[in-house]
Parts: C-alpha cells; structure tokens; sequence
C-alpha cells in the first residue's frame, strides 16, 4: 500500500493524471474538492474554508490504507500545512509517501484549461483565473521529494508516475 498526493494549482490535471494512475495501480483516489463541494452542498459553514474537507480526506485515506489499500490524495496541498497532513497520515498508517506535483509550465495554457474548466463549472467552488493567480501567490515551494510533472510538456507520463508510486 502506498499514499501518493497529487499536488498542484487548480486547472494543471492532477484530477485527469490521478484517474488515469488509479486505474492503473489500482487505488482510491479521494478529492479534496469532491469533499469540499459536498459541504457546501449540505450548507456546512466553517470558519476556515476547506479545512474540513483536508480532514476528512486524510481520515478517509488512513481508514483505506489501514484496510492495505493503495490511496492516492488529489489536493491543491498549497501550504507545509496541508502537506504535513499526508506526512502524518502515511507515518499512522504506516505507508510509505509519494509525491506528484502537477504542473503547467506555460502560463497561457494553464490560463486556457482554468477558463474552460471555470465555463463548464458543476460547483461553485471551480476557481477562475483569477483566484487561481491569488492561490498561486499563497503556494509555497515544495521542499521534500516529489516527483513534478508538467502536463504541458509530458506527452504521456502515467507510466512514469505509476513507477515512481510503485517504487
């Protein structure tokens, strides 16, 4: 069993590449935003948005991984905060922790997918370009190991992600 994140901004694939990995694995892929759009669904307010749902996330995937689950977190994780979560769920757990930073290397590409991504919205927690820029100003730099796809430039990199998981 292994916990892998898939971190990145909103709009740079790591939903599409965490699909397509989980299929592969297999593993549960468990949704920060799935999560989070369900609160907002059911009017739960909380102080500090999002916060809940990184709980709940991290509760559900210590609970598959215990059961020998693969997990893999998809989670904008823009914060040591978040990211000390997945760190501390793998140690409970036990599993070993893989990082997948998504990314877009060219900025009017990632502008296109957000602004697509934005008109076709199921929720109104879909950001716009934006709030995508706001939350690219909060996101701190990853420090630790990780392996960083960019799917601007990757032609096809789900067997390359899988084997990094896998290792």
């Amino acid at each position: 069993m292994v916990l892998a994140v898939f971190a990145g901004l909103p709009g740079v694939g790591k939903s599409s590449l965490a699909a397509r990995v989980a299929t592969e694995l297999p593993a549960c892929v468990l949704a920060v935003d799935t999560v989070d759009s369900a609160l907002q669904r059911y009017e739960v307010v909380e102080p500090r948005p999002g916060f809940a749902a990184y709980g709940a996330v991290a509760a559900l995937a210590e609970v598959q991984l215990r059961i020998g689950h693969h997990v893999i977190i998809d989670a904008v994780s823009p914060v040591r905060a978040a990211r000390q979560l997945w760190i501390d769920v793998a140690e409970r757990a036990g599993a070993p922790l893989r990082v997948v930073e998504v990314v877009v290397g060219d900025d009017a590409e990632h502008r296109r997918r957000v602004e697509k991504r934005f008109e076709a919205r199921d929720h109104d927690g879909v950001p716009d370009w934006v709030r995508v820029l706001e939350r690219q100003a909060e996101y701190e730099p990853y420090l630790g190991p990780r392996l960083v796809v960019d799917t601007h430039l990757a032609a096809e990199p789900v067997e390359a992600i899988v084997s990094y998981i896998s290792r």
